[in-house]
């Protein structure tokens, strides 16, 4: 029986982690009593004794934590942004790097929420010449607020709130998002999108949107539904034709969900691409687990909450 740890196990995505993992019963979860889950020497104990560490810790507590690691097998799941762009790491996302990268690799870094819907509609296109990789892209994505962590639940979930949180708010407006730098260099592009993330009034879901206009493509809508249909077969990404609500698209659709909808809109002169998922599944905890299950051998799915199953 394989042996998981989570470090940093009481975040938001630490939780949720731990949450799902306690009710599998083909691994053993390797906890540390309350006392010592930031003790040094109890935390690098329980990671080289494990086979998969999942780092669910701030950026700079994250390269810490590996090196920690003297363990050769010990594999490492890092779900912050720390090591998204770093050299020896694979980027985590096996509908595009593919399944054995992931499989065959010791360190994992997880995709950024934000960044998962941008790169899962732009890298295909650009592998496909299908976009420049000098395009100047925008993209807007809407997010629930459990995407900002304890703190953010607990300002949206106050009764006494600030009225201006029952409205969306746009943020990262200096655009130095910390999502942007892997959005540019695992699509390939030259230069990041001009980046609008919102945050809105409910607890989790996600919907991103790059729109483009016809002189942006070197194809035709066809060919981008065509290279779509190509690459997301499923089970966890897959290409949607023609699925929405009466006319809208619900950014809450996914919610409590482990899979991806890639969907195109719009006509020959502009189009909308759209990738909507939950920012605690594909996003996050759900990504996180579909990783470790191909390091482990296991079912891709396992444990995932996908959607008509």
């Amino acid at each position: 029986m394989k042996k998981i740890f989570i470090d940093g196990a009481a975040g938001t995505t630490g939780l949720r982690i731990h949450e799902r993992l306690s009710l599998r019963r083909d691994i053993e979860l390797l906890q540390l009593p309350e006392a010592l889950r930031k003790d040094e020497a109890a935390r690098k104990a329980a990671m080289n004794e494990a086979d998969v560490v999942f780092l669910c810790l701030p950026d700079e507590a994250a390269r810490e934590a590996v090196l920690l690691i003297e363990n050769e097998t010990t594999a490492v799941i890092d779900t912050s942004t720390a090591h998204r762009t770093a050299p020896g790491w694979v980027y985590g996302f096996p509908e595009l790097i593919g399944p054995g990268a992931v499989a065959a690799a010791r360190r994992i870094a997880n995709p950024g929420c934000h960044a998962s819907g941008f790169i899962a509609l732009v890298r295909p296109l650009v592998a496909a010449g299908l976009l420049a990789p000098a395009a100047a892209l925008s993209c807007f994505s809407l997010t629930g607020y459990s995407g900002g962590g304890k703190k953010m639940i607990a300002a949206y979930e106050d009764p006494q709130r600030p009225v201006l949180y029952d409205a969306p708010r746009q943020y990262g407006l200096a655009q130095q998002h910390k999502h942007l730098a892997e959005m540019q260099k695992i699509c390939g592009l030259q230069t990041a999108p001009a980046f609008c993330p919102v945050v809105a009034d409910f607890y989790s879901g996600m919907e991103v949107t790059v729109p483009l206009f016809a002189q942006d493509l070197r194809g035709s809508l066809a060919d981008v539904a065509a290279a779509y249909r190509a690459c997301y077969t499923g089970p966890v990404v897959r290409f949607a034709e023609g699925t929405d609500e009466a006319g809208f698209l619900s950014a809450a659709a996914f919610s409590g969900r482990d899979d991806m909808e890639i969907s195109l809109w719009g006509n020959e002169e502009r189009l909308l691409l759209c990738a909507r998922f939950d920012n605690l599944g594909k996003g996050a905890s759900g990504a996180a687990l579909q990783n470790m299950n191909l390091l482990l051998g296991a079912e891709e799915t396992e444990g995932l909450e996908l959607g008509g199953r």
